[in-house]
């Protein structure tokens, strides 16, 4: 798709439409209640939620997509000026309340943005989701694949939520007489919670701009504010940290659930079967103790994840993460076996470039691969006959010269017959590399 058309989660000039995934703040950036300089497109929920978010937001320029329901747009192309049709479909993400991945599809190809997603194998979810992805794609190639990338490093296994919120039930059900407090951001973990309070029998307390949003979502009856009424609170993940926990704890007996995937990377101890916590700069407040020894309080799940773990005396973390964990992924990738993939997060220092792990699976690595072994064959060939003729009357310094010029021709046919072979395998459609927009 050519720059100038269609931004995601990107706000600044120069595009003619917008698309929100979802209203987390990493896809906030540049977006204000000032802003107009366009139609913005997002999901039902989103548009529910955005005044909230953004207060006098003008409004009209919502337009809301329908998930699993093909909508197009008329866009001008820059490089031609005339116009052009983008079909576009949103898809259940499966990250947070409102959060989609959007599949677009022109004359420029075929392309799909997922923002934040979780798909996990056993999601009933994530099952509609493929079905509607595989209807949609249908006799159509994935010609690029912007992925979440946020663990796109094998270290990355963790649980599915549904296990994961089973780990958390049962931390607070081993500490009876301690008030429990959950770290959670402004949107999302709202499974987790409903889980808790249903199994439990309680209300859970939350702040009130939170409590807001969770009626906006139609969960009147579950959360509350008074905090005499539950041991069990959920609070901002800012506001979570060992100093909050210890002041805490100097008024009643209190632990700290952290549910996430950052804290998560197993790495075996050398000569033992153990697993430790190895955690990222995930930072609480400054305090979070990246260095403090821990120890698990279960043994490893199915496919080498750590279950739960401890911080310091009051704190545990839990896998509990609304990202795609590395297996995940990969299955991702296969399942939609795309020419080229890109990853949407650069800053983690969790992530990998997606090419890395999953470049044989996308198409274009096959092309490459078959497009050098073909060249390979032809340079053979060229270099029997240029030997033959040099062989007459040249001198060292000539023949040099000529194999230096030889080797950079080389190069350049390379780098030229790859495109072209890309442009064949897409009939004729030309490949621009460009930012996510």
């Amino acid at each position: 798709m050519e720059s100038g058309m269609v931004s995601v989660d990107r706000w600044t000039a120069g595009s003619q439409v917008y698309f929100l995934t979802h209203l987390h703040a990493d896809h906030l950036s540049g977006l204000t209640s000032k802003w107009s300089r366009g139609p913005l497109y997002c999901s039902r929920i989103t548009a529910k939620l955005f005044p909230i978010k953004f207060p006098g937001f003008d409004l009209s320029l919502l337009h809301i997509v329908e998930i699993g329901q093909w909508h197009s747009v008329s866009l001008l192309s820059p490089s031609s000026g005339s116009s052009t049709a983008v079909s576009f479909m949103a898809i259940d993400a499966h990250h947070c309340p409102g959060a989609v991945m959007y599949l677009f599809r022109g004359e420029f190809g075929c392309t799909l943005y997922t923002g934040d997603f979780r798909w996990e194998s056993t999601s009933e979810r994530a099952q509609t989701g493929r079905t509607m992805l595989l209807k949609a794609m249908k006799d159509v190639q994935l010609d690029m694949l912007y992925l979440d990338n946020t663990y796109c490093n094998p270290t990355y296994c963790f649980p599915s939520r549904e296990v994961a919120a089973r780990q958390v039930l049962s931390i607070i059900s081993s500490h009876p007489n301690h008030d429990v407090v959950i770290a959670v951001d402004t949107l999302g973990k709202e499974n987790l919670l409903l889980y808790i309070s249903r199994v439990l029998k309680t209300k859970i307390w939350v702040w009130p701009e939170r409590l807001q949003t969770m009626h906006l979502l139609g969960f009147h009856d579950i959360f509350t504010t008074k905090t005499s009424v539950t041991r069990i609170r959920a609070v901002p993940r800012y506001s979570f940290n060992i100093e909050t926990l210890e002041g805490l704890n100097t008024m009643r007996p209190t632990i700290g659930i952290m549910p996430s995937g950052l804290p998560w990377a197993p790495k075996a101890f050398r000569g033992m079967e153990k697993l430790s916590l190895e955690s990222p700069p995930l930072l609480l407040h400054n305090r979070w103790h990246t260095g403090v020894t821990t120890s698990s309080t279960s043994s490893k799940t199915n496919g080498g994840s750590l279950s739960s773990g401890r911080h310091d005396h009051y704190i545990y973390t839990v896998p509990y993460s609304d990202h795609s964990c590395f297996p995940e992924l990969q299955k991702f990738v296969e399942f939609v076996k795309p020419i080229n993939i890109k990853g949407i997060v650069s800053s983690s220092a969790c992530n990998v470039d997606p090419l890395y792990h999953f470049g044989g699976i996308c198409r274009i690595q096959q092309a490459s691969e078959l497009l050098c072994q073909r060249l390979r064959i032809k340079r053979s060939e060229k270099v029997g006959v240029i030997d033959m003729k040099s062989s007459f009357g040249c001198t060292s310094a000539m023949q040099l010269g000529r194999k230096k010029r030889k080797r950079q021709i080389s190069r350049a046919a390379i780098h030229v017959s790859r495109v072209r072979l890309l442009r064949r395998e897409r009939q004729g459609v030309k490949i621009v590399d460009t930012d996510p927009d």
